[in-house]
C-alpha cells in the first residue's frame, strides 16, 4: 500500500470510528430523512437520554460529520457528510491505483 492511501486511511480513522456505534448511525439517519433538528427533537424519536444524544452529537460534531447552528437558545444539528463523503472517495481511489500499479 502507498504512503498517499496509508496518510488517506489515517485520515479516514475518526469517520470509520464514528460510524462504527449503532446510536450514532441512528443520529445520522434521523438528519437524513428529517432534516435539521435539535437534541429534544432527536430524543423523542430515540431510546437515548437527551445527555446521551448530546454526547454523541459532540462526537459527531469533532468528526465534521454533522453541522450545527444556534438560533436564539436551540442548537440545531443537520448532516455534514461532504468531506467525509470525499475523503472516503480519495481512499477508494488510491486503493484503485495501488492496485493497479501492482499489475
Amino acid at each position: 500500500m502507498s504512503q498517499r492511501t496509508m496518510k488517506i486511511l489515517k485520515e479516514c480513522t475518526p469517520i470509520f470510528s464514528i460510524l462504527s456505534d449503532s446510536n450514532r448511525q441512528e443520529i445520522l439517519v434521523l438528519l437524513f430523512d428529517r432534516g435539521e433538528m435539535t437534541v429534544s427533537e432527536i430524543t423523542e424519536h430515540i431510546e437515548l437520554s437527551r445527555p446521551a444524544v448530546s454526547h454523541h452529537l459532540k462526537l459527531l460534531l469533532q468528526a465534521n460529520v454533522v453541522n450545527m447552528k444556534k438560533r436564539s437558545t436551540e442548537r440545531y444539528y443537520s448532516l455534514s457528510l461532504d468531506k467525509s463523503i470525499n475523503l472516503l472517495k480519495e481512499l477508494i481511489q488510491s486503493l484503485e491505483d495501488d492496485t493497479e500499479s501492482t499489475k
